[in-house]
């Protein structure tokens, strides 16, 4: 039976009482993993740790609105500052009052640097000491990414946790391209550093080094020289071999300051945030939940499920019955089969839904298990469940 240890009272009430704007506590963690409970407080409101915000990208979670987002019980998302830099502009954000009064999202909001946005562009875009010059994806015009407009940018947009502008690297890299890489990245996180005025609001820097653990190392410790509020780990599932994904998360996160959130970017199979978390990861993201349900991808306790797959034609019961949203609550699998085939937009809305309700799910079960002690045997048990019955592929 593992144990937790846990933190003073009245440290916890603090934190919930909101007496700081942005403050992190670690409540327990777990003494047969590296797992954590924590409690990160935000000028919009607490955010309980372990952590899976879904993407809103574009100033929306694809498919659904925010109140449905906010039903599944998900209290922290993720947008996105290139994109929302481009259309429809930081400045007309700020004006109407900022990306939460935008889109109507009341709770936290943590914006990615577009970094990785802008290095997926590739021949549109050029790398410089100054920052990235790249063309628009959507009509061609000529722009400039600093990393002081980076901040800039997102400070009119009011986010609750702002990123460093980092340089992304793909997997395989070659050493002396990833320390290059990993360089750049440390001067404009001191650049970022030093423009960063909303004291209220968070600013993260971002750890690259590959799969290098000498080069990770060395990236952490000038990171934490030069002090954030919480500690990203970037340039990790990007095509590399998942035990090599598990065994770089494994030596950094323990690098990083205890004390400050742990934020694994871009990451987010069941099974990773399972073993992330047991290596201390407190924060993840991934556009996984809504683009599956999108592709008719479905998540359960008893594996993945391609709801056009025939054998569900006339299949009566709920996705999951041992869940407990909208979606399972009122419509059958060969109803939202139905949607689907017939390219419904209703099917887009309840499959994401439930997506990410399960994920929801799934980081109140690793609270919970931190919490009371038990997460070593939660993980194992509730993997053996998942991966009894996965459908990879439709028939």
């Amino acid at each position: 039976m593992t144990t937790s240890q846990r933190s003073d009272p009245d440290t916890v009430q603090s934190a919930v009482d909101g007496r700081e704007p942005f403050h992190f506590h670690v409540l327990a963690t777990d003494h047969a993993t590296k797992a954590r409970l924590g409690l990160i407080q935000t000028p919009h409101g607490p955010v309980e740790t372990p952590v899976f915000m879904p993407v809103g990208t574009r100033g929306t979670v694809k498919g659904v609105t925010p109140e449905m987002v906010r039903d599944t019980g998900a209290r922290i998302i993720l947008g996105n500052t290139y994109h929302l830099y481009l259309r429809p502009g930081h400045e007309l954000i700020g004006r109407l009052g900022g990306l939460h009064r935008f889109m109507n999202w009341p709770g936290p909001i943590l914006t990615d640097s577009g970094g990785f946005q802008i290095y997926s562009l590739g021949k549109l875009r050029k790398l410089t000491e100054e920052g990235y010059a790249f063309q628009s994806h959507i009509d061609g015009s000529s722009h400039v990414m600093t990393p002081e407009r980076c901040i800039n940018v997102q400070e009119a947009l009011g986010s609750d946790i702002m990123m460093c502008l980092d340089e992304c690297t793909s997997y395989p890299g070659d050493r002396s391209t990833i320390e290059s890489s990993l360089d750049l990245t440390l001067r404009w996180a001191r650049l970022c550093a030093s423009v960063h005025r909303s004291h209220d609001r968070a600013l993260f820097g971002i750890s690259q080094g590959g799969v290098y653990p000498d080069l990770r190392k060395r990236g952490i410790e000038a990171l934490g020289e030069i002090g954030f509020d919480g500690y990203a780990l970037g340039g990790l599932s990007v095509g590399e071999p998942k035990e090599l994904l598990y065994d770089t998360v494994s030596h950094a996160a323990p690098l990083l300051p205890p004390d400050k959130p742990r934020y694994l970017m871009g990451v987010g199979t069941p099974e990773d945030i399972l073993e992330c978390v047991a290596q201390g990861i407190d924060m993840f993201d991934c556009v996984m939940p809504t683009r599956n349900a999108r592709n008719g991808m479905l998540f359960t306790n008893r594996g993945k499920l391609v709801i056009k797959n025939a054998r569900y034609r006339d299949d009566g019961n709920p996705l999951d019955d041992q869940c407990g949203c909208y979606t399972c609550r009122n419509y059958s699998r060969a109803y939202l089969r139905h949607l689907f085939i017939a390219r419904e937009i209703l099917a887009i809305v309840l499959n994401t839904i439930h997506n990410i309700t399960f994920y929801m799910n799934l980081m109140n079960g690793i609270r919970e298990a931190v919490r009371g002690g038990y997460f070593d045997s939660f993980r194992k048990t509730f993997l053996e469940s998942y991966r009894a019955n996965n459908e990879e592929d439709a028939e």
